[in-house]
């Protein structure tokens, strides 16, 4: 069963738990939190954790949701690696999956529902990377120091 990692800050707290109850039935989800609703806390703590989590579980795939899903993205892009994306709707989280091999979808409790969270992490979570060598390619140079 494929590890789903999943974390939040407070402004995503709440959808962050429904989307973990609705994928629990398809795969092993792993809440980094927030554990609780904290009014303070910041999106960063969530996106470091998560983005951990990923890179040292081969295969499994990252949710992370503040309240642009801005943020939170950039935040997880810091590590090597990692291909966050912010899936704003199922074409772009599609895409992300197929040309980029994105391994963490990043969502706005904002200016997201919730079903369009499913819907939009459900296609994300089910497409495959298409593994050609103009996008391996490419996507090997994600990874390059630029200074």
């Amino acid at each position: 069963m494929t590890k789903l990692f999943i974390g939040a800050d407070h402004r995503g707290f709440e959808k962050k738990n429904q989307l973990a109850d609705y994928f629990k039935q398809n795969y092993e989800v792993i809440d980094l939190g927030a554990e609780i609703y904290q009014e303070t806390d910041d999106y960063n703590d969530f996106a470091i954790r998560v983005a951990k989590a990923v890179l040292g579980n081969p295969g499994s795939k990252g949710i992370l949701l503040c309240g642009s899903a801005h943020g939170i993205s950039i935040q997880a892009n810091r590590f090597k690696g990692v291909r966050a994306i912010v899936g704003y709707n199922i074409d772009l989280a599609k895409l992300g999956r197929e040309h980029n091999d994105a391994n963490v979808l990043c969502l706005s409790s904002d200016y997201q529902d919730l079903e369009n969270m499913k819907n939009i992490a459900d296609v994300f979570l089910n497409t495959q990377f298409l593994n050609e060598e103009r996008l391996v390619r490419r996507n090997n140079r994600l990874d390059e120091e630029v200074m």
